[in-house]
């Protein structure tokens, strides 16, 4: 029964919509996800769950920031930031969606 189970969850990841995560721990392709907190990851995805809980390398984060202004300013515009991040975790419920491999 549990290697029914085994097997059904590598056919699923295999073919089904995480497939995306599949292939690119198989051909070591970047991904690009969105999540919630409004930041974007571009990076490799080492390994995977059902979950879409990640273990991340070579990652680029990436969000804009409206700096505060003082009294009687006008709006500023916002400011694209990014920072690297050579290992992560990422928990997958904070994962919003992901594209493989963006040229």
């Amino acid at each position: 029964m549990e290697e029914d189970t085994v097997k059904n969850e590598e056919e699923e990841f295999n073919t089904g919509p995480l497939s995306v995560l599949m292939m690119s721990v198989k051909n070591n392709t970047q991904v690009l996800i969105n999540c919630r907190n409004n930041k974007k990851l571009l990076g490799r995805v080492r390994a995977f769950d059902r979950h879409c809980n990640m273990v991340l390398e070579n990652v680029r984060e990436m969000w804009t920031e409206v700096p505060k202004t003082g009294k009687g300013k006008k709006k500023a515009l916002p400011v694209n930031k990014d920072r690297f991040i050579s290992k992560m975790f990422l928990r997958g419920d904070s994962v919003i969606i992901v594209l493989r491999n963006p040229k």
